[in-house]
Formats: structure tokens, C-alpha cells, sequence
């Protein structure tokens, strides 16, 4: 095997990112990824957006560490709320509405119209 200088080792951003269905996901599920207040705040404001187009980099505004930033992301991601993809250094989201809605009628609308203060 022959070793190159100057490049760099696979990170973590390279393995692929598990995705839950909304079909998969129980009540309970759904309603503790949405009981915190952050999240639902992340839920509006990809609902604000058109798919793929915001980035998790653009969420610094928010008031918890990236950290626990990265933590909300994957509960959103194992609630079935939302779809993430990389693309170059970045990673583009996708709120799962319809498909969540179709799971769950009527308890996205409830978050989406929940104001916008609420989270702070």
C-alpha cells in the first residue's frame, strides 16, 4: 500500500448519515423531537426555506453550543423530520413535511404555527 503526504484521512463527514422513515417512528418519538424548543425552532425555520437550500452552519444563531447543535439534528434526523445530504463541506437539510404529515396529520401545522419566540 502506498502512503501519500499531504492528503488527508477520511473524516467522519464521510460516512453516510442514517435516515428514519416516518412511518417507522412512534408518537412518542415524533412528540419528544418535538418538545424541545430549539427543534422546533429548527422545524420552522427549514419550513420557512425551500428544500436543501440551508445548510446546519447557517443554525449558529441558535443558543446551544454546535455540539449539541449537531445533537438536535440527528433527533430531528431519527424522528423522520428531516432529510440531510453533504455536499462539498457543507450539509444541506430538508424538512420532511409531507411525508410527516402524512404519518402524523395535523401536529406539523401545530409547530409551524407555534410563534416564533417561543424557542428563545
Amino acid at each position: 500500500m502506498e502512503h501519500y503526504t499531504g492528503v488527508r484521512p477520511q473524516s467522519n463527514r464521510t460516512r453516510s448519515l442514517s435516515h428514519t422513515s416516518p412511518v417507522e417512528v412512534s408518537l412518542q418519538a415524533a412528540l419528544d423531537a418535538l418538545g424541545d424548543p430549539v427543534r422546533r425552532r429548527i422545524v420552522r425555520e427549514l419550513a420557512e426555506v425551500p428544500d436543501w437550500s440551508r445548510p446546519c452552519g447557517t443554525f449558529t444563531h441558535l443558543p446551544v453550543a454546535k455540539s449539541t447543535l449537531s445533537h438536535h439534528f440527528a433527533v430531528l434526523r431519527d424522528a423522520g423530520l428531516l432529510e440531510q445530504r453533504d455536499e462539498g463541506s457543507r450539509r444541506l437539510n430538508r424538512l420532511r413535511r409531507a411525508e410527516f404529515d402524512s404519518r402524523f396529520p395535523g401536529l406539523l401545522s401545530l409547530v409551524l404555527e407555534e410563534p416564533g419566540d417561543a424557542a428563545r
